[in-house]
């Protein structure tokens, strides 16, 4: 499904230059459920974010569904990712102003996919979450779990065949965070590919294979469940 190349990710700042990536060769199947893990600064959310098209690596190839979109510009990315990729973050980004239905209904409005099909499709996806007796409240109103269930309701509502989850359980108590971790399992096991970000062996163990960043390079990879650095 996806593969880098050599991949460089270099930031510069008030002239200071920092790499990021350093030739980073990875690659996911379609159907893996593989964890992201090292210590933080490491390039874990750079290459994160790269896979998920919103960024472009500084050099190297990055294939996605066999199509190398390592220069694309920012409209192409936008095209590619909408409807194809779902986004999990450690901080929910849930709309204050938006309903439940209305947070998870977002991809659906931005792919202009009918209000008649929508509706539908939102009250499917809050049936097999367990989310739809809080449809109508505001993410204030709802526990970090609740909240972190209608992130990913919101990540799965276009049926992508990737979903990419940064830290998803960072701000969840271990009961909550045993939840997401049973949803985002279930839903690989359902066939969507799963790319995780993680500094949580516990969590790091529903993946199928760990890989190990270090100064942004691939150090070792492992199946779940195995001794890693």
């Amino acid at each position: 499904m996806l593969k880098t190349e050599s991949l460089t990710k270099v930031f510069l700042t008030d002239e200071v230059e920092t790499t990021a990536l350093n030739q980073v060769n990875f690659e996911v199947k379609a159907g893996e459920f593989v964890a992201i893990m090292g210590p933080s600064g490491c390039g874990k959310s750079t290459l994160l974010n790269i896979i998920g098209l919103l960024d472009n690596p500084t050099g190297g190839h990055y294939f996605f569904d066999g199509t190398d979109v390592a220069k694309m510009k920012e409209s192409e990315r936008t095209h590619l990712r909408r409807g194809k990729i779902g986004f999990v973050f450690q901080s929910f980004n849930l709309i204050d102003e938006l309903t439940v239905a209305e947070n998870i209904g977002l991809p659906l409005l931005y792919l202009k996919v009918p209000e008649h099909e929508r509706k539908p499709r939102v009250d499917a996806v809050m049936e097999r979450l367990g989310i739809t007796a809080r449809r109508s409240h505001f993410p204030q109103q709802l526990s970090g779990g609740q909240q972190q269930r209608v992130a990913i309701a919101r990540a799965v509502i276009a049926g992508p065949k990737l979903i990419l989850a940064d830290e998803p359980t960072g701000n969840l108590d271990s009961a909550h965070g045993h939840e997401v971790m049973e949803l985002l399992a279930k839903l690989n096991a359902e066939g969507t590919t799963v790319v995780m970000v993680t500094h949580s062996s516990t969590d790091s163990k529903r993946a199928h294979r760990i890989v190990n960043l270090f100064d942004g390079c691939i150090q070792t990879g492992s199946a779940a469940g195995e001794s890693h650095a």
